[in-house]
């Protein structure tokens, strides 16, 4: 292990030991200094912000999420205040049982200790893994990609100047430099960091699942259907679409693809129009094709290029459409294709809406509602460090609760197992 990073890894795994101490009313004080010391270095934050942006092309779908504005920042310090104010998770009971032999077992909620996070172009998560991890009772090794690391070392030095200003130990929080070296150290930086959670592209999700000898949580891809039933309000769908689609294109749970019924191709213009106004390009298979050649932008509209392409998480102002004869074929296409992130459909039908509800595999499934929905916030959980599309541990928007962990406390008076 290189030693430099060795130095770092042990400094950390030794402040979260000293979490433990700090009263939960003293992290609220921390995050809302934090919050007030984000505003009042503004300046510095979007300086440094601007010579990440020099070095992206802002045609780049991913300009937007580097770029951090005086509101967004101001939208930040909120969330951080917003964190300060949720219960604590720790030391929850979450089963209590009195055994016939006398034991005593309590089951209660703990930090993890360290938790690493792996991210690219988004320097709020900076703000937002620190905050969360803190309230959690857990240290945080960052490893941000290199186009945010200006971004991100005005923010951790800022965290730093607060935590000592508090007297905390400032290793709570260390960012790694922003090498393949640093990354793969992490992952490998077995009885140092508790467990990884990266986020973002699927690359990424999958290097580091097939990389890491730490435990990974998995979060982030998103390939997202909405399927337009027999029985779909039309408004309601163009509406759901749309938002679906172009809220936030960046992010995970944007909408990748529309899967349509073929008994409405005839409505998938009108589906189809309030796209138009963002400029979303459509690469459709023949049916659909056919149904919107000449109804939609023809600079905009493209035929699939084949069935791999609907694997594609677009992150941009563009997505697919698939035409099915049937509820079941809906299901199937979502089966080979989906990333189990957010699906959702759109009818009239409360038994259809149930069976697509109960037969889909995704962490979160919409009836009547866009995917765009699948947020912490949005959940009332307050918060979120990421969307997990795995089964253990965690699914769906990992909250305080979900990045924390649990250990069992056994009470005797001399109880002794039989032979």
């Amino acid at each position: 292990m290189n030693f430099e990073l060795k130095s770092v890894f042990e400094a950390v795994k030794k402040a979260s030991l000293s979490l433990t101490s700090i009263s939960n009313e003293k992290i609220n004080e921390i995050l809302n200094d934090v919050a007030d010391a984000a505003v009042a270095n503004k300046a510095l934050i979007i300086r440094e912000n601007e010579k990440d942006l020099q070095r992206m092309d802002p045609a780049n779908p991913m300009y937007d999420r580097l770029k951090l504005t005086d509101a967004r920042i101001e939208g930040i310090a909120a969330d951080t205040r917003n964190v300060s104010t949720l219960p604590s998770p720790l030391g929850k009971v979450l089963k209590h049982n009195i055994l016939p032999n006398g034991l005593e077992l309590t089951r209660v909620s703990v930090p993890f200790g360290v938790i690493g996070i792996v991210y690219e172009a988004r320097p709020n998560v900076t703000f937002d893994v620190f905050s969360l991890c803190l309230k959690a009772g857990s240290a945080c090794i960052l490893k941000g990609g290199k186009d945010a690391d200006d971004s991100n070392r005005a923010i951790v030095g800022i965290i730093k100047e607060v935590l000592r200003k508090h007297g905390v130990d400032e290793h709570v929080i260390e960012l790694l430099p922003a090498t393949h070296e640093a990354t793969g150290e992490m992952l490998h930086a077995n009885g140092y960091v508790d467990i990884v959670i990266p986020r973002g592209s699927k690359r990424l999700i999958d290097f580091v699942r097939r990389e890491a000898s730490v435990p990974v949580i998995e979060t982030g891809a998103g390939v997202c259907h909405a399927y337009f039933d027999k029985e779909g309000d039309l408004e309601k769908g163009a509406a759901i679409i749309n938002n679906a689609k172009t809220r936030r294109v960046s992010v995970c749970n944007a909408l990748d693809c529309l899967i349509v019924h073929s008994g409405r191709l005839a409505d998938l213009p009108q589906l189809c129009q309030p796209l138009t106004e963002s400029n979303v390009r459509i690469y459709a298979d023949p049916e659909a094709f056919k149904a919107l050649d000449g109804n939609y932008p023809s600079d905009l509209l493209c035929p699939i290029s084949g069935e791999d392409a609907y694997d594609t998480e677009y992150q941009d102002y563009a997505m697919g459409i698939k035409t099915v004869d049937s509820l079941e074929s809906a299901l199937d296409h979502i089966r080979r294709h989906g990333s189990g992130h957010s699906e959702c459909i759109i009818t009239r039908n409360s038994d259809t809406a149930e069976t697509f509800l109960r037969m889909v595999d995704a962490a979160c499934v919409y009836s009547n509602a866009p995917t765009s929905f699948t947020d912490g916030a949005q959940f009332g959980l307050g918060a979120e460090i990421g969307i997990s599309t795995q089964k253990l541990h965690a699914r769906g928007p990992m909250a305080l609760e979900e990045i924390t962990t649990y250990k069992w406390l056994i009470k005797g008076d001399g109880q002794l197992r039989p032979k």
